[in-house]
């Protein structure tokens, strides 16, 4: 089953329990990804976006999540962060399992064998490598500095 019929079995899902919370959440997904197949149209595209691109919308999503939640809690307003929480956890089911440490350190080496990097100017080969295999299943922003060290 793709991730698109995923999100709308679960939308369904929580229209028929009348999960109100979740069910705004769904929507906010569908709609990003609805706005992301608009604006590929525009840019000559076929329609819509693929799977990896649905990954990185969400994972984009979870990100401006957890900053809002930081500045809600930074400013006492606990219930909001408590709800961006929420959508987070939302937002994570449709997300693939996160790699641990290892995991990445490992994925990092791998590609870093397979582009045959040698020095920084390779960091964009080594990159794309990993958002080819590992999209939503790591964070790029922190892979970033990992793969600097490995190759400065």
């Amino acid at each position: 089953m793709s991730l698109r019929d995923q999100l709308q079995t679960a939308l369904k899902e929580a229209m028929k329990a009348k999960q109100a919370d979740r069910l705004s959440t769904l929507r906010l997904i569908n709609a990003a990804i609805k706005d992301r197949d608009i604006a590929n149209r525009g840019e000559g595209g076929e329609g819509e976006i693929s799977e990896a691109e649905i990954l990185a919308a969400l994972g984009r999503m979870v990100k401006q999540r957890q900053e809002s939640a930081r500045a809600y809690e930074e400013g006492g307003r606990l219930e909001l962060a408590e709800k961006e929480t929420a959508e987070i956890k939302v937002i994570e089911e449709f997300l693939p399992r996160q790699l641990e440490a290892a995991e990445v350190e490992a994925a990092i080496a791998a590609a870093v064998a397979e582009v045959g990097a040698t020095s920084i100017r390779d960091m964009g080969k080594v990159m794309a490598v990993l958002k080819a295999k590992y999209t939503g299943q790591m964070d790029f922003g922190a892979v970033g500095p990992r793969i600097k060290d490995r190759l400065g």
